[in-house]
């Protein structure tokens, strides 16, 4: 049973600290830290913040435990399979340190939620890993004025830095990347891999710098971007400054980000472009209709089973004057690089032309359609 008095023997090993002391603690003790994602990072991280005595931790994530998480997020037991995250990471964390108070939300982060739950903590640490949740977790913060700590890992190679606080301008995410790469530019971790021990090293770094800045100790990573090679155990950094494109990008106010559509931005496909392949089919047999595979040339399996023409997705600009339908179908072998040719052609000719890839690509329509 964790008992009041017990706190005094609990931090004695940080509060002896120099610079630290009672004082530090009490700071940590009456903060209050969101930690958005579960995954790698949020395991590293948590139960650090946790031992250290931070206040109250907030946990959000919308997952369960996968068995290919368990190679690199040690939160969670095999036996965890198929349990929300939240929950077993807060059951886990509450059992560490009794005298923390867990908020759990099973929920995703979302425009329509950030910020009125990042409103209620004093800082805000990203273990999410994709590009939409990272626009919109730093555009949250910097609309409600919160400092984030980022960071990102892939391979063997990880990332972290402290943004929106009042040095060097106040540096954020789009200072360094003021848009987002184009769709399949950068592979995630489901599809680059990760070695499991790197988001546990990155996710303490996040830790150690939200433990630093609540604290006012040492020198935080404000207006630097730190990278960490783990196979050459390297550390390098680059000085960040604003970025006038990229904060011309930001959401001006709450009300613009709430409007600002994050998945779409990043690489998701616009409402309506992909149809599946009985829409497709019926698309097919309407008049003023041109069908364009942007494979490569050498690509397989041919397609005879309808007429199309040849254009790959690195010349389709070059081609414009080729393609004199009403109505575009685009096609390709899953259906990514035909989505990124839609949305291409969609800003090109706007209300003009009706534009639509084939959903799962040519190799799904063929199972679908086999005699």
């Amino acid at each position: 049973m964790y008992r009041f008095e017990d706190m005094d023997e609990r931090y004695h090993r940080q509060v002896i600290l120099k610079n630290f002391g009672s004082a530090g603690q009490q700071k940590l003790l009456q903060a209050k830290v969101l930690v958005v994602g579960a995954g790698g990072l949020g395991c590293a991280a948590l139960p650090y913040l946790v031992a250290a005595g931070v206040g109250t931790v907030g946990i959000v994530d919308d997952d369960v435990v996968s068995l290919n998480n368990l190679h690199r997020q040690t939160l969670y037991a095999t036996a965890d399979i198929g349990l929300p995250k939240v929950f077993r990471a807060k059951q886990k964390l509450q059992a560490l340190n009794p005298g923390v108070q867990i908020q759990a939300y099973h929920e995703r982060l979302t425009v329509h939620n950030a910020l009125s739950i990042i409103e209620g903590y004093d800082i805000v640490i990203d273990g999410t890993d994709n590009f939409a949740s990272r626009y919109m977790i730093n555009d949250a913060c910097v609309v409600l004025n919160k400092p984030l700590v980022y960071a990102a890992v892939s391979q063997f190679e990880g990332q972290v830095a402290l943004f929106n606080v009042p040095v060097n301008g106040g540096c954020n995410y789009r200072d360094i990347f003021p848009q987002p790469p184009a769709e399949d530019e950068v592979q995630n971790c489901a599809e680059a891999g990760v070695l499991g021990v790197l988001p546990g090293i990155i996710g303490t770094m996040q830790a150690a710098e939200v433990i630093k800045w609540l604290t006012g100790i040492g020198s935080t990573l404000a207006g630097r971007l730190l990278t960490y090679n783990a196979l050459q155990q390297s550390l390098f950094e680059i000085h960040v400054s604003p970025n006038d494109t990229g904060r011309m990008l930001m959401p001006a106010d709450a009300t613009a980000f709430m409007a600002t559509k994050y998945e779409q931005l990043c690489g998701t496909v616009p409402d309506g472009i992909e149809i599946d392949s009985r829409r497709f089919n019926r698309r097919l047999q309407e008049s003023n209709t041109i069908v364009i595979d942007v494979r490569e040339f050498h690509e397989v399996p041919l397609v005879q089973q309808f007429k199309n023409i040849k254009v790959p997705l690195p010349q389709l600009r070059d081609k414009l004057d080729t393609i004199n339908a009403g109505t575009i179908l685009l096609f390709c072998q899953s259906g990514k690089r035909s989505a990124q040719a839609a949305k291409v052609l969609t800003e090109v000719f706007g209300a003009n032309k009706k534009v639509y890839s084939l959903k799962g690509g040519i190799v799904q329509w063929l199972k679908e359609n086999q005699q």
